[in-house]
């Protein structure tokens, strides 16, 4: 494994730690040690453990890499919440945030879309069951973002980050609190009494931060023509707001009046071959919002 990469990969995490990308959250430590060619991620059981913060990098459970340092295309499969029929795909955005990741890289995958009865024993046992998980051959990453730094990082063309690292931290930290207000906006009830005001005017301030950071860059993109990671992880999320919205707030926000600019970057983001390729219907947006409102 690369040094490089797990650096990235500690970065990642650490800066995520208030705000998890899985559809399932548990808190687990992973261990790795190195070997005579590299670091390697250690037996579970090994007196050699060590606590760390890159606690999505391991492969327990698994075999042990057996090929070079740098991962090969191929053998990819990635585990999705399923929807209510246990077999078709879910509703959780962060796994539609790692399709957009690999439909934008062009990389092959098997889509396994699961419900806790489905789950491999290895991703209930090693990883508590959390998704989306991506195995790639003898490995698994789980929590999205990690995912997406793992997938960015070895699989390059196209690259996913801005060139401009000034301009991709101003994006990511414009949408740093987006989703948190989408949900606690959508999950409220009853609608329309004072919490739930409360909760509508800041997910508002969360878009009136996403809209004045689109109009200095101009767009149509989160940083500008470039298609991003930042981009795949906001598209699904603005995608569940749009649909929440219009299910359980009766259009009570006004996207394409109130914040132009953003709608103009949800219509071209909307737009890409990666987005359509992994869309659900709205129907499934609305079963899933339905559960966490009851």
């Amino acid at each position: 494994m690369n040094y490089c990469f797990l650096t990235r990969i500690l970065f990642a995490v650490v800066t995520i730690s208030s705000s998890r990308n899985i559809c399932r959250t548990n808190a687990f430590t992973p261990q790795v040690m190195r070997t005579s060619s590299g670091p390697s991620l250690s037996n579970p059981n090994s007196s050699h453990q060590s606590a760390s913060a890159l606690s999505m990098v391991q492969n327990r459970g698994l075999e042990k890499r057996r090929e070079g340092a740098t991962p090969a295309e191929g053998g990819m499969t990635l585990y999705i919440k399923a929807a209510s029929d246990g077999t078709s795909i879910g509703d959780c955005p962060f796994g539609h945030f790692v399709r957009m990741v690999l439909e934008e890289k062009g990389l092959e995958y098997e889509l396994q879309p699961s419900v806790q009865e489905t789950k491999p024993s290895w991703l209930l046992e090693f990883y508590d069951g959390k998704m989306p998980a991506l195995r790639h051959r003898k490995e698994c990453y789980v929590e999205s973002d990690v995912i997406a730094e793992y997938i960015d990082f070895f699989f390059k063309d196209p690259p996913l980050k801005a060139a401009d690292k000034e301009v991709m931290e101003a994006a990511e930290e414009a949408a740093a609190g987006l989703f948190p207000a989408i949900a606690q906006y959508l999950k409220n009830t009853p609608d329309g009494d004072d919490a739930d005001i409360e909760k509508k005017e800041n997910l508002e301030q969360s878009l009136s931060t996403l809209e004045n950071h689109l109009t200095i860059v101009g767009g149509p993109l989160i940083t500008g023509s470039s298609m991003t990671i930042l981009d795949c992880s906001v598209a699904p999320k603005l995608y569940h707001m749009q649909t929440g919205i219009e299910a359980f707030k009766d259009n009570a926000i006004n996207v394409e009046t109130q914040f132009p600019a953003l709608a103009a970057y949800m219509e071209a983001v909307f737009a890409r071959d990666s987005f359509q390729k992994t869309l659900y219907a709205k129907e499934v947006v609305t079963w899933g919002w339905g559960n966490a409102r009851s």
